[in-house]
């Protein structure tokens, strides 16, 4: 055994998708040792149970078994025994997002949270974990992409890793298959960017507006960055989303069809909302990795963390992730001037914005942000769009009351130094006070009416001052999300049901059914699929409404379960909620940082 505590991880069966976790413990407790595995991964705010996926689970010493009872849902505790003990189970992986654990015959994936029980009384000391190799002829070319600090490895990475504690453990996900891979330096430090799936794309050209954004970020900070190494992780197949941050590396997955393209120079905009997602998540680095609430430091993974402050290191983030692919030179203004009227209209297009505050959403992520329904855009605004109009919004506010002298980009360095100096997470009300401290401005009034009210924040006066007219108009076509240009003097409102909707087999599932619109008016819910209007099948519309009027009135067919209901429906006119941003005059450098 080569530490106290000993983790052996294996892809025992691909085609079952069965990870095989051996765990040795030199010196268990003497009244029996108990284990605990997390109940939730840090950054995804909702309980996750990761234990459920455990399928069996043995202990024994000296070759005999032992005892093992499980107390509650995640955690079991063994019979005293005289030497060391070896727990030996099996984890059940075939979670495609970024927070569990996949495994295949392509490719294995696993963070630590969903695998590694961990040592109660041990959380603080050093273990080491060996990664296996999966047996068989078909796994021959398979590698291990991770930042996890390597003790002895093999050409492939399989072999012996180490942490210096349980929380350092949980912080190093695990990538393995035979993927592609490509590395830059960024500021001196090397970065290692892995892709697994099927696709086709330029690389090369990935690493190099990669290390754009590393680069600004690291400098926006100060040298040196927080890690020696740092490891993206990337999956790309179909219709998928989503990244994950961890203190030296993040695990991303998106559509292969996002990854650029050789010999295409141009940025497509599903390339951008992945170059988008890369830097939110290297952000976070310093923003909620280190720069953290006082509620994760350090995180209870046992039970929900409440914090009022994820707008900040969430929207914060949200806000410059996009910035950040401005002011490194990968998008023009226009370019991100269009990004930033798209969130401002989808904003401005959920009535829940007037029912939950910034702070409340923060606080409430666990049981309405992360557990969704379909009256979800009626009653919460998401603490990362809002948040991210919050932070623009602080920004000019400063950039204005201190004729451009200082930014929220001062604020940022300051919580940096800060964390530097002392390591310690920030008390609910620190924030907002450091924030004060270091701009010189009494920013009461603002925290207030921005955090802790439903009231709209003033963009269009603060927009202003940066040279740019904030106008609302309707939306030219159903996928309209606002943009760059002038408001058209002769659009008309479009005839509306007030529904979001998804295709079904028998029509349109209404995935939403938005507050005061035609569809609530006459009764119709979330779940409902619409199959017929006024006789003809429902498939496109936005088509077929485009042929009525304002006010005209429509008969609905649909099924509710099992049911076939009949409803008459007055169209409304669609609202003016599509932001169109103009610029008039030179930005007061805003922009530019």
């Amino acid at each position: 055994m080569t530490s106290p505590v000993h983790y052996s991880i294996r892809p025992c069966s691909p085609q079952s998708h069965c990870f095989e976790i051996t765990l040795k413990v030199a010196k268990p407790a003497k009244k029996g040792q108990v284990f605990t595995l997390p109940a939730w991964i840090p950054g995804s705010y909702l309980i996750r149970e990761f234990s459920r996926h455990i399928v069996s689970i043995q202990a024994s010493s000296a070759g005999k078994e032992v005892g093992l009872c499980k107390l509650d849902k995640h955690t079991w505790q063994a019979e005293p025994v005289a030497g060391s003990l070896t727990l030996v189970y099996q984890v059940y992986a075939y979670d495609l997002s970024v927070r569990g654990a996949y495994l295949d015959e392509e490719r294995g994936f696993f963070n630590a949270s969903s695998v590694f029980l961990a040592v109660e009384g041990y959380e603080s000391v050093a273990c080491t974990v060996e990664i296996r190799a999966p047996k068989g002829k078909a796994f021959a070319d398979w590698k291990v992409a991770s930042s996890l600090p390597a003790v002895e490895t093999d050409r492939n990475g399989f072999g012996l890793y180490r942490a210096g504690d349980y929380d350092e453990l949980l912080d190093h996900p695990v990538e393995l298959g035979a993927f592609h891979s490509v590395s830059f330096k960024a500021c001196g430090v090397p970065h290692q960017f892995v892709v697994s799936g099927r696709f086709r794309g330029d690389l090369k050209r990935l690493a190099r507006d990669t290390k754009k954004i590393c680069e600004y970020q690291i400098k926006l900070f100060g040298t040196p960055a927080p890690f020696e190494r740092y490891v993206f992780m990337l999956y790309v197949g179909k219709d998928i989303y989503g990244g994950l941050e961890h203190r030296a590396s993040t695990a991303l997955v998106a559509n292969r069809d996002d990854l650029p393209q050789t010999a295409d120079q141009a940025i497509s905009d599903g390339y951008l909302k992945l170059l988008g997602l890369i830097s939110h998540e290297y952000f976070h680095s310093w923003n909620v990795k280190r720069i953290k609430p006082a509620a994760f430091s350090p995180y209870d993974l046992s039970r929900e963390g409440y914090t009022r402050l994820l707008w900040a290191f969430e929207g914060i983030t949200s806000y410059y992730d996009d910035l950040t692919l401005l002011r490194c030179g990968l998008i023009d203004s226009k370019r991100y001037l269009g990004l930033l009227a798209q969130t401002i209209s989808g904003v401005e297009r959920g009535a829940g914005r007037l029912k939950q505050t910034l702070e409340e959403s923060s606080f409430d992520a666990w049981t309405k942000y992360y557990r969704q329904d379909e009256n979800s855009p009626n009653s919460i605004v998401s603490y990362y769009t809002k948040g991210s109009l919050a932070a623009l919004a602080l920004d000019l506010t400063i950039r204005q009351q201190t004729d451009g002298r200082q930014s929220l980009d001062d604020v940022m360095r300051a919580l940096w130094h800060k964390w530097q100096t002392d390591g310690r997470g920030l008390a609910e009300d620190e924030w907002e006070q450091i924030a004060q401290q270091v701009t010189g401005l009494d920013l009461q009034a603002f925290f207030d009416s921005a955090l802790r009210s439903t009231a709209d924040l003033p963009l269009a006066d603060l927009l202003a001052t940066q040279g740019l007219d904030m106008c609302w108009d309707y939306a030219d076509h159903a996928g309209d999300a606002g943009g760059i240009g002038p408001v058209a003097a002769d659009r008309q409102p479009r005839a509306s049901l007030g529904v979001k909707t998804a295709a079904d087999p028998l029509g349109l599932r209404l995935v939403n059914v938005l507050d005061g619109g035609a569809a609530q008016q006459a009764g119709l819910a979330g779940g409902d699929i619409l199959i017929a209007l006024d006789g003809l099948k429902v498939t496109e519309l936005d088509k077929m409404l485009a042929r009525y009027g304002v006010g005209e009135t429509v008969t609905l067919h649909l099924f509710r379960r099992d049911e076939l209901l009949v409803r008459e429906a007055s169209l409304q006119a669609s609202p003016r909620t599509c932001c169109r941003l103009q610029q008039r005059a030179e930005d007061a450098g805003w922009l530019r940082g």
